[in-house]
């Protein structure tokens, strides 16, 4: 089966094995695994950042960055399809009580002139005061695509302007680093707090980090506990951390380059693709012109040896390549997907 769901399909490879059985260990919750410690340097570092926390999950790492960001009936501004708006389970509300609020995007990514435009006036009394923005690069629900480094310096300087708190779900910020050729701490530095995610293209089996400050980074650890996210001898993981920003950053570039081919192929063989979206790793399928519905599609498929995932859009499907899938899977998907797809318009 050729898995394309997700970049979360990647399982630890023979050198990550041997670093998380090799980690030294101690009580993370006192402060004393060197392995935990160790990550925590160089994700702040590799972030732009002072310090940063490590963390089971970036769901959980965006929820801390919102937790201490904004206080409750602030007011939280993202893109209306936003991983953290539409895919943390109403978290912010529910954890934090936090209001939020979805603007209209293009390609995932939204303008200063909105956020002037969406802020609250909240001395009238009536209204939640506008506190936090939140930007997802890459953008999930967009297709993998890219905010350029100088539309988050503009929204940066607006927001420090307006005195509104600036937080980046960088769950993919190495795809974003790599599509844009810069290191990931030039696009980390313009923000309040950052996320990573070690478990999608870093291809670690679990794991995230939040940065941002030192001061701020003490308010994350003390809402690590409060989220249940305070673990122990963590090392033994975190090792996989360290391992994937040694040997797995670069390489995501191969994802990106699979991603191109499996794109172009498809389109060559007439499926409606459209190339120019293809940033990163993700391919965007549209199987309405088809004649097709996306769960008909998808179980089609399914039984052709094919795995790809359904999107915020009905009639789309999704391809993720990743560090689990090599050329020959490429070009072996290259051969399935159109027979399968040419036998379901015409059965």
């Amino acid at each position: 089966m050729i898995d394309l769901r997700s970049d979360t399909a990647t399982e630890p490879t023979a050198g990550m094995r041997s670093a998380i059985a090799g980690a030294a260990v101690g009580d993370e919750q006192r402060g004393e695994d060197p392995t935990v410690l160790e990550l925590e340097r160089r994700a702040a570092a590799f972030l732009g950042q002072e310090a940063s926390v490590y963390l089971p999950t970036a769901t959980m790492a965006n929820q801390i960055a919102v937790r201490i960001l904004a206080q409750p009936g602030d007011e939280l501004l993202a893109e209306e399809t936003s991983h953290i708006l539409i895919n943390e389970q109403g978290a912010p509300a529910a954890l934090s009580g936090v209001v939020m609020r979805g603007l209209a995007g293009k390609n995932g990514r939204f303008s200063t002139a909105q956020v002037r435009s969406a802020i609250r006036d909240w001395r009238s009394g009536h209204m939640p005061r506008t506190r936090l923005v939140c930007v997802e690069n890459t953008h999930n629900s967009s297709g993998g695509r890219i905010w350029p480094l100088e539309e988050l310096a503009d929204l940066a300087e607006t927001c420090r302007e307006l005195d509104l708190a600036l937080h980046l779900d960088g769950a993919r910020i190495v795809n974003a680093s790599v599509g844009l050729e810069v290191e990931p701490a030039r696009i980390g530095q313009h923000f309040d707090t950052v996320t990573l995610c070690l478990s999608k293209g870093l291809g670690c089996p679990l794991g995230a980090v939040i940065a941002g400050s030192r001061e701020l980074m003490t308010k994350a650890r003390r809402a690590k506990h409060l989220f249940g996210g305070a673990m122990r001898q963590a090392g033994i993981v975190a090792a996989a951390g360290i391992y994937a920003l040694e040997h797995n950053v670069g390489r995501t570039v191969d994802d990106h380059v699979r991603a191109l081919r499996l794109a172009s192929g498809l389109a060559d063989n007439g499926l409606p693709v459209d190339l120019s979206q293809v940033e990163t790793n993700f391919v965007l399928l549209d199987v309405e012109p088809l004649g097709l519905s996306a769960a008909a599609a998808g179980e089609r498929l399914q039984r052709a040896g094919v795995l790809l995932s359904g999107t915020v859009f009905p009639s789309v499907l999704r391809a993720v390549t990743h560090l689990g899938v090599d050329d020959d899977a490429i070009e072996r998907a290259l051969e399935l997907i159109p027979e399968a797809l040419r036998e379901s318009a015409t059965s």
